[in-house]
């Protein structure tokens, strides 16, 4: 079943006797003698929107790779206790774990109902999921309404516009019922109002679910993050709240220090006064 809207995210989670979570303890991923991720230790909790931020080349998109078995990696990831490291990349999945890419993996060809048919059917034929059924199951129509594409379930994926795809890769996920969601740059490319609908879609699958999400978008992050963890050079810099992380001076200097600090910094320093949507100024 899929659940929405009964928490919204909060700093620090919904935390709770049945609470999810995912630990990462000295986490280090090296390629060839060089480490993309040193020491990394994280804990993600269930309602807790965790925007992973920084530099190009932090170590970001790499550490989620670890995370769900693209990437051999030593230290430990634990789902809920469960050690995940070592593991197979389906049996990650089969343990809750989903993930998103840059470009959206959908099946182009196919209509919005038959890519959610095939993401919930594990286990049966691709005949079975392909022949056009009379009914829909409750969990995909829930599925829909929750990423807004009931109005779109007939069209081939091919045809949706950009936000609408990360939308149905997001609802591929919902309906294989994981819980722990990594999102690589789910915005990338948006227009001002995908962007908006994609933050309101995290808010909703977000307070009963651990959420993940990495991103340069610096005013989609203030908008919707209820903590940050900024990374750079592998290691972790500075996490927290977003208005904790805006004013960390280490933050501040590694920004001034890339490429990307005309537009980023830029965008950190006149937010530091800020207050971000949802936060209050306790």
């Amino acid at each position: 079943m899929i659940h929405t809207d009964s928490h919204q995210p909060t700093f620090g989670g919904n935390a709770g006797m049945s609470s999810q979570y995912l630990e990462v303890r000295g986490l280090t991923v090296s390629f060839d003698g060089f480490k993309a991720n040193t020491d990394v230790n994280l804990t993600l909790m269930q309602g807790d929107l965790r925007f992973l931020i920084g530099p190009n080349g932090a170590g970001k998109t790499t550490l989620i790779d670890a995370i769900t078995g693209l990437v051999p990696a030593t230290g430990s990831v634990t789902k809920s206790g469960v050690e995940l490291l070592g593991k197979k990349v389906h049996k990650i999945a089969r343990l809750g774990v989903g993930r998103t890419f840059q470009t959206a993996s959908i099946f182009e060809q196919l209509s919005v109902l038959q890519n959610l048919d095939i993401a919930a059917g594990a286990g049966r034929s691709v005949m079975t999921m392909l022949r056009k059924r009379k009914t829909v199951s409750a969990e995909i129509e829930e599925a829909l309404e929750t990423i807004g594409l009931t109005a779109e379930r007939d069209k081939p994926a091919g045809i949706l516009a950009h936000g609408q795809k990360q939308w149905l890769e997001i609802g591929m996920l919902l309906v294989q019922n994981a819980d722990v969601l990594l999102l690589d740059e789910p915005v990338a490319g948006m227009s001002h109002e995908e962007r908006e609908e994609t933050g309101e879609l995290l808010r909703r699958i977000g307070g009963e679910r651990t959420v993940v999400v990495v991103e340069h978008d610096m005013d989609f992050m203030r908008a919707f993050a209820t903590s940050v963890t900024v990374l750079a050079g592998g290691r972790i810099l500075s996490e927290g709240t977003v208005a904790e992380v805006q004013a960390d001076p280490k933050v501040q200097e590694v920004y001034l220090g890339t490429a990307a600090a005309g537009e980023e910094l830029d965008q950190v320093a006149e937010a530091g006064d800020a207050t971000p949507r949802g936060e209050s100024n306790a």
